[in-house]
């Protein structure tokens, strides 16, 4: 038995049932797009097995802060229940941080990161590399914890936790990718030495849809560029997208202090977070709303921000595609996570020439999704995060409806489980064209030609993410050029994120990049130090 199992507390044991993954037709090209060893891994990360017997309780210590090195509850009077969004059993309580609490973060980080700073790089990278290491032991309990308080399928645990480990592999490199260049001088005798240096303290705040990865891409980058980090997940995630990372890193060996998780409520501590003195890079993904918020406060206290925000992306389907890679990329890219992730396909833009065949063929494969329990291994349509989401997202529906949008497939509601949703023939003038849908439901739009499809494409005032299915792969390439996104992909679905590319958007979708040698600049700056190696002659000097 691991020590993540060892650390359980008592509290009435979930029996899950000996089953066998099933590849579902949903999953097929989520397969397909990894290499080699995947069908292997995936059977271990997804099946559920007796022999295991994990269950889930509230893990020792992870229903606490993580502040200076210790576990300990908030000071803050509030309570908050963090509960499974499928069926509301409880996962934890947490008693909650104060603006006090969240001081004590940012100097123990402060006070901390000096420590570290000292670290020898190859030392911080074998910490990270431990940290990963960690993870890869215990990947079958980080998938449940993702299934039980995410309310993410098998599926989407598997995929996300696949990305968190490309993104620490990355991170772990940053130590020793902190170098230096020399510049000549037009001064006789003068070295100009540049030096890339840690910020000091960076603050992430991530939210619920796919915390683990969202929190982990921010806080990896920021430790392996030498910094010190004080963490608040979203209050729905407090564990995945937390204090399970603040686990992490204090069994790999992290300076205790450097790394601080505070799981707060925003109605009580506020700008707490951001105004505070000692962060120099507040690193946001969130709502549209939010981040601008973020980034003005921001702003005014003369911080960077890194901000990873919505998203109403486009994935266009022209008449020379091959449709059954357009059906499986479009079919993945609205439906992973139940439409809960920035970079879902909004909208689909089909060419005339082949919209009617794809819409029919579409719609009955959407149909065909599974809605149910996530703990199923094969169900693919999992919760909604919480009834608030579950209540603003039929109330966009609505809105859709009322507006005239065409309804080809209508979801259903029961609890926080929504069946998907199909708009067909949806203007791009339309309220369901312009703004993002944050869960199951999707507009289908025809359009005659490519530059009917920029126009499409670019009238939203988002810029995150889009693809394009065609099989002249040069022309699509053209057309991705020409659509105001931070990224594009040609014969691919609009769900991607690499450890060595830049990740982020343009206009509403945010501020800055991530992952790569992109991350690290975010997470640093830059130092000019010069050297006068022979006396140099000055004004005003005496005769």
């Amino acid at each position: 038995m691991n020590r993540l199992l060892q650390e359980i507390v008592d509290r009435p044991r979930i029996c899950l049932p000996r089953t066998r993954f099933v590849l579902t037709p949903f999953a097929t090209p989520v397969v397909n797009r990894f290499r080699a060893g995947f069908s292997r891994n995936i059977v271990r990360a997804l099946k559920t097995s007796s022999e295991h017997g994990w269950t889930l309780n509230p893990l020792k210590n992870l229903n606490q802060q993580y502040i200076g090195g210790l576990w300990r509850d908030g000071s803050s009077k509030k309570v908050l229940e963090d509960v499974n969004p499928y069926d509301g059993t409880p996962v934890a309580k947490f008693k909650l941080a104060s603006a006090a609490d969240i001081d004590a973060a940012y100097r123990s980080a402060a006070e901390a990161q000096k420590v570290w700073a000292a670290v020898n790089a190859f030392e911080k990278r074998a910490i990270l590399e431990r940290a990963l290491g960690w993870l890869e032991r215990n990947e079958v309990d980080v998938t449940e914890l993702i299934v039980e308080e995410v309310g993410g399928t098998r599926l989407k645990a598997f995929v996300e936790i696949q990305l968190v480990k490309s993104s620490m592999k990355e991170a772990s490199t940053y130590p020793v990718r902190m170098t230096g260049e020399i510049f000549p001088s037009p001064i006789p005798g003068k070295e100009n030495r540049l030096y890339r240096v840690p910020v000091g303290v960076v603050g992430v705040i991530s939210p619920f849809n796919f915390p683990f990865i969202l929190s982990m891409r921010s806080v990896a980058a920021a430790l392996g560029a030498g910094n010190g980090v004080v963490l608040k997940p979203h209050d729905d995630t407090p564990i995945a997208g937390g204090t399970l990372i603040a686990k992490v890193f204090e069994d790999a060996g992290l300076p205790k202090g450097l790394l601080n998780v505070v799981v707060a409520d925003i109605a009580e501590v506020g700008d707490a977070f951001v105004v505070h003195p000692i962060p120099r890079v507040i690193s946001f993904t969130g709502s549209e709303s939010v981040g601008r918020h973020i980034g003005e406060v921001a702003g005014r206290c003369l911080k960077r921000a890194v901000l990873e925000l919505g998203g109403n992306s486009a994935l266009i389907v022209m008449n020379d595609a091959d449709l059954s890679l357009a059906l499986n990329a479009a079919v993945f890219s609205r439906f992973m996570h139940q439409g809960q992730v920035c970079m879902c396909a909004n909208r689909i833009l089909v060419q005339r020439g082949v919209y009617d065949e794809f819409l029919k063929q579409f719609v009955a494969r959407v149909a065909a999704l599974k809605s149910g329990d996530p703990r199923d291994p094969q169900t693919e349509i999992g919760p909604l995060i919480n009834r608030k989401q579950v209540e603003t997202f039929g109330r966009q529906i609505q809105k859709g409806i009322d507006e005239g949008g065409k309804v080809v497939l209508r979801g259903t509601v029961t609890g926080n489980l929504v069946s998907p949703t199909v708009f067909a023939d949806v203007r791009e003038d339309m309220w369901l064209s312009q703004n993002e849908l944050f869960g199951p439901a999707v507009c289908v739009m025809p359009f005659d030609t490519p530059p009917d499809a920029v126009r499409v494409a670019n009238n939203s005032p988002f810029g995150l993410t889009g693809a394009i299915i065609t099989r002249n792969v040069e022309s699509g390439a053209e057309l991705a050029k020409e659509i105001d996104s931070g990224m594009m992909h040609i014969n691919d679905g609009t769900v991607n994120d690499e450890p060595l590319v830049a990740f982020g958007g343009e206009k509403a979708s945010g501020i800055g990049r991530l992952n790569g040698r992109w991350a690290l600049e975010e997470f640093s700056t830059v130092k000019w130090i010069s050297v006068q190696h022979t006396p140099r002659h000055y004004p005003f000097e005496s005769a």
